[in-house]
């Protein structure tokens, strides 16, 4: 393993310092809001399902983040899972620094797309040539057109709760950023856009037929909390696609290359047609792929009649950021992270069971949730009740105050990884311990 996750892990006061932007989270935000929609480039930022005013981050380093007024935060958020190695990793800066060097972007084939996609063909059992993108949203997107290319089907099925990025076509039944602002898919989405997708609830094995070109899944649903699959969920998939002749599409936005060393399919076993990739494989630099066999994927133009392109596509500083990411751990740190993280997801559930209330705390890999509910919450509806309780707000708060930051959502999941040590851990139960306590007066 050619890079030590403790050799990354911050020092007080490490980040920030001199040249870091100042002033108050509030000016910053009253500023941004100026010139950005809500003073954010993302809704969820906005902390409207949390209350209050988000902070605005200066700098971070490993596990740490520090916003503008100087206050350090554990950071369980961690651009929402795109940095494996935590913020500012070595490898990852010298990987980036090196290509920027050479050149930020060509509108070329380049080496460094190359080395990226047979590192991702090497490690995913079954995916054999992939595209890039700029974003997991794209990824989706082309993965569906793909599907209906291929298979001359319009119907696309999703499951509520799983959100497959802001598409007008899947945003549907959406979990995350739709699920906490409250809205039922978004004005502007006609409903023509959505008049062939069926959305279907997460953990049941809706019927298909000639219709359906494909049915597209988060493996393990981290949009909605984090949802396993029941037993038998993603066989009865690739049963029921196979019987109908569809695509099987895993979106592994999330859970690529962090739920594991080769994502989903070396935990459940299960092959999809196409995979849809990002955050890890960016290194947190913007990236997406949608890979698969070389069947499918030679669809695409230019070897076939399948229209995708982009001018950022296989951006040559994302992919060496994203190589630099991968080729840090291997198969053995990942287990490793996933043993570690089991212990602290029982020792956090302990704690926050204090308070009284029901509480789940399920783990899958590295990926932890948080869900207020008496019973394993297993589709969008139990989300949606856990989320009802009003009972994430308060806890995110409390954690916040004393320099945990979680996702300002409970519909979000916690992404502990490589930076984050074991008294980082033992931290984080402490204090959820005596938030427990407030939570239960």
């Amino acid at each position: 393993m050619p890079w030590a996750p403790e050799a990354s892990a911050s020092r007080p006061g490490a980040a920030g310092g001199a040249g870091s932007p100042s002033g108050s989270n509030r000016d910053w935000l009253d500023r941004g809001s100026r010139v950005i929609p809500g003073g954010v480039s993302s809704p969820v930022r906005s902390f409207r399902s949390v209350g209050g005013s988000p902070y605005v981050v200066a700098s971070g380093e490993g596990a740490f983040v520090v916003d503008v007024e100087g206050r350090r935060y554990l950071d369980y958020v961690q651009s929402w899972g795109a940095t494996l190695l935590g913020h500012a990793a070595p490898p990852v800066v010298d990987a980036v620094c090196t290509a920027a060097r050479l050149g930020t972007t060509f509108g070329a084939p380049t080496p460094g797309e190359v080395l990226l996609a047979e590192e991702i063909v090497r490690r995913v059992d079954g995916c054999e040539k992939v595209r890039f993108v700029s974003s997991g949203t794209e990824a989706a997107m082309t993965a569906v057109r793909l599907a209906r290319g291929v298979t001359g089907r319009e119907r696309v099925v999703k499951f509520a709760g799983c959100y497959h990025g802001h598409s007008d076509g899947l945003l549907a039944g959406g979990g995350s950023g739709v699920a906490t602002l409250g809205l039922p898919g978004s004005a502007g989405v006609p409903s023509s856009a959505v008049a062939a997708t069926v959305v279907a609830p997460y953990n049941v094995v809706p019927e298909l037929d000639e219709r359906v070109a494909c049915v597209i899944v988060e493996p393990y649903a981290a949009n909605m909390g984090l949802v396993p699959p029941l037993p038998g969920f993603l066989d009865g998939l690739r049963g029921a696609c196979d019987a109908a002749g569809a695509l099987l599409v895993f979106d592994e936005v999330i859970t690529g290359f962090r739920l594991a060393y080769g994502g989903a399919v070396e935990v459940c076993g299960v092959h999809p047609d196409l995979w849809c990739f990002g955050k890890v494989i960016g290194g947190g630099l913007p990236v997406g792929a949608v890979g698969g066999s070389a069947a499918l994927m030679d669809v695409l133009a230019p070897d076939g009649p399948v229209y995708q392109a982009g001018t950022l596509s296989g951006n040559p500083l994302a992919t060496a950021a994203g190589l630099a990411a991968l080729r840090a751990v291997d198969a053995a740190a990942y287990a490793d992270l996933g043993a570690r993280v089991g212990k602290f997801a029982t020792a956090l559930a302990e704690a926050l069971g204090r308070s009284g209330h029901p509480v789940q705390v399920p783990v899958a890999g590295p990926l932890v949730g948080i869900s207020f509910a008496a019973e394993p919450v297993t589709d969008f509806d139990g989300a949606q009740a856990a989320a009802a309780t009003g009972l994430y707000a308060p806890l995110f708060h409390a954690m916040l105050e004393r320099g945990i930051a979680l996702a300002p959502s409970p519909y979000e999941v916690l992404f502990p990884g490589f930076a984050h040590t074991d008294a980082d851990f033992d931290r984080t139960v402490a204090l959820a311990s005596e938030v427990a306590a407030e939570l239960a007066a």
